[in-house]
């Protein structure tokens, strides 16, 4: 099975890889299910989630470049409002 792939980048280090011309996202503080159609590939500017697939757990803060594999099943635990960038298809290196 896929996992998540987590990194931490400076906003410098992202805005090289391209995320000023990715879409944008923001939640709330909330919990909710989910399931990735493609691979998206999120780099968060703000916000404090844990994403739980199974028994892994998943800790996503500020200043981290996730990528979620096609087809994963999660829920979603935002404690701080999320604001992130986003990408289909994009492999991190």
């Amino acid at each position: 099975m896929n996992k998540i792939i987590m990194k931490e980048m400076s906003i410098q280090e992202a805005q090289k890889i391209g995320i000023d011309n990715w879409e944008t996202w923001e939640c709330e503080a909330s919990v909710f299910d989910w399931e990735f159609e493609e691979l998206e590939v999120c780099y968060f500017f703000e916000g404090d989630v844990v994403v739980t697939v199974g028994d892994e757990v998943a800790h996503i803060k500020e200043g981290m470049l996730v990528s979620f594999p096609k087809g994963m099943k999660c829920t979603w635990n935002v404690s701080k409002k999320i604001r992130k960038a986003y990408t289909y298809n994009y492999i991190i290196k």
